[in-house]
């Protein structure tokens, strides 16, 4: 920012805006796409985002992600409770991956972007290449969350076919599917640059 450059988000064209145009119709003179020197109203939309997805997790973990019915007898399982049922199955290398992939990743998505926020109010100077870091790997896990939802779905087509059992997804699942794409939009709209603002201006 100091030396007037900014950054296409799309194409990464590194361009040097005319001295007063209008920050709201900057636009990259290789894609078109609109440019900004900061994402506008990122700390707000992160934590309205962050906050939703929080809120969320709970009966997402709470309530049924599944119903089998099997003869006529009807089970509901939760995401924990499947974990156990696989582990007391025997495979617990897919109960390791479902608690892995459903429970752990969404909490270390929501304790890492809420630590981000914070220490960017917080205009804090610490480790700002490891907390950028950091952030590029929420970025990155954020679609692995959704691991157990095709496998759900493999699942409930394959037993669907037979006469034998049925499986329905159940408020569960439609809540975790909703914890993983509110993440990732609230990845999505944090800014990372804000992280290094502290340090020009400690500088």
């Amino acid at each position: 920012m100091p030396e007037g450059l900014l950054l296409c988000h799309c194409c990464s064209k590194l361009m040097s805006p005319p001295p007063h145009a209008d920050g709201a119709s900057l636009r990259c003179t290789r894609c078109g796409a609109r440019v900004h020197r900061r994402k506008p109203d990122a700390l707000t939309r992160t934590w309205a985002l962050l906050i939703a997805a929080a809120l969320f997790y709970v009966p997402a973990n709470v309530f049924p992600i599944l119903s089998m019915e099997i003869l006529g007898k009807k089970e509901a399982d939760t995401i924990l409770s499947g974990v156990f049922a696989l582990v007391q199955a025997g495979m617990w290398e897919v109960g390791l991956l479902i608690f892995f992939a459903s429970i752990a990743v969404p909490v270390l998505k929501l304790v890492g972007l809420a630590f981000l926020l914070i220490s960017v109010h917080a205009r804090s100077c610490w480790k700002p290449r490891d907390r950028t870091a950091l952030y590029r790997v929420i970025e990155v896990i954020g679609r692995w969350s959704m691991i157990d939802m095709f496998m759900l779905s493999i699942l409930v087509a394959l037993v669907q076919l037979g006469a034998i059992a049925t499986i329905d997804p159940g408020i569960g699942a439609l809540c975790f599917a909703s914890v993983v794409v509110i993440t990732m939009f609230a990845a999505s709209s944090f800014d990372p640059r804000l992280i290094w603002d502290a340090m020009e201006e400690a500088a």
